[in-house]
């Protein structure tokens, strides 16, 4: 078993990894994006805080603060006006 603080700043955006799924916290400034990348994964994302428009395969969403995006596989972008702080939960498909 292991706790982590998802406040606690850290040196690497992925605190923890094992075969079937990896944890990230990403934070991005006031203004700050992530152009569009293929995932191919599964993935969570929770708001920490803040706020961040998300497009998955070219469907926008918003999410605030408590809410979290499950998606398949797909192009992923995000922009944020303010400032976000967020966990990205990905998940890999096994075999068999």
């Amino acid at each position: 078993m292991e706790v982590f603080d998802l406040y606690e700043q850290r040196d690497r955006n992925v605190f923890y990894e094992a075969q079937e799924f990896k944890l990230r916290l990403t934070e991005l400034p006031p203004g700050g994006e992530i152009s569009s990348c293929r995932m191919e994964t599964h993935v969570v994302f929770y708001v920490i805080n803040g706020e961040a428009e998300v497009t998955v395969d070219g469907e926008g969403a918003v999410l605030r603060e408590g809410q979290c995006l499950v998606t398949g596989p797909a192009h992923i972008s995000m922009r944020t006006e303010g400032g976000v702080r967020l966990m990205g939960v990905q998940v890999r498909q096994m075999g068999g």
